[in-house]
């Protein structure tokens, strides 16, 4: 390929900078704790006083590890991973805790306190987006990414699970998990997520599962939630 076809390329790709910056600020200001300045009918909605009262997370997380998996000195990527190592049970897992996060705020308080909790599973955190992952071929036994397709048109993901798909090992596993539109929370939450920052595609779920399918993927297993579906993915060799 020469320069010039390379230059052109790189010109036909899209720029996802203004959706993955938004993502980035509207996190960076939740775990800095700042105040989001929200209309009163907004502020009037339930959800809004169930995620201000801290109780929406326990309905809106996906168990992950219900569907990965985790074998002991399993190598995992937790993509989007936020605090993940600190609230949730790798210890337990004996899993080797890689991760990547664009908030620089949830990346810095992971990397100074990881490896104080448990310093040797915790091996540290890369700053990067989903689809861009600063890691090596076929690195990983597993890799997850919850909570944050939403955020994303449906032809992201598909880049996100091609990256997935190149750091997994060859029987290597992915767990992601894609906002259910036809649940009861999907509509509220989408517009208190936009008003705090982010805008969300509540996108049909068959679009996922095609995308997996158009990568080379095969879904395995699938969990319902109040306003997430979990998928449990391999992919081809």
């Amino acid at each position: 390929m020469t320069i010039d076809m390379y230059s052109n390329l790189k010109l036909q790709q899209p720029d996802w900078s203004s959706e993955i910056d938004r993502v980035k600020q509207r996190f960076d200001r939740e775990f800095k704790q700042e105040a989001f300045d929200l209309p009163a009918e907004v502020e009037a909605m339930p959800i809004f006083r169930e995620w201000i009262g801290h109780n929406l997370a326990a309905k809106i997380t996906s168990p992950f590890w219900e569907l990965a998996g985790f074998q002991k000195n399993h190598r995992c990527l937790d993509i989007g991973c936020g605090v993940s190592f600190l609230i949730y049970n790798w210890r337990e897992w004996e899993t080797y805790f890689y991760g990547q996060e664009v908030s620089t705020v949830a990346r810095a308080a992971l990397n100074s306190r990881g490896s104080q909790l448990n310093s040797k599973l915790f091996k540290g955190v890369q700053a990067g987006a989903a689809h861009q992952l600063q890691y090596e071929n076929d690195t990983f036994d597993r890799a997850i990414a919850t909570g944050f397709s939403c955020y994303y048109p449906p032809e992201y993901w598909k880049l996100v699970l091609q990256e997935v798909k190149r750091v997994l090992k060859p029987n290597g596993v992915f767990i992601f998990d894609a906002i259910d539109p036809d649940t009861e929370l999907a509509e509220n939450w989408a517009i208190l997520e936009t008003y705090l920052g982010a805008e969300v595609f509540l996108s049909p779920l068959t679009e996922f599962t095609e995308l997996v399918k158009e990568v080379g993927g095969r879904v395995t297993s699938t969990k319902s939630g109040e306003l997430f579906q979990m998928y449990r993915v391999s992919f081809e060799a």
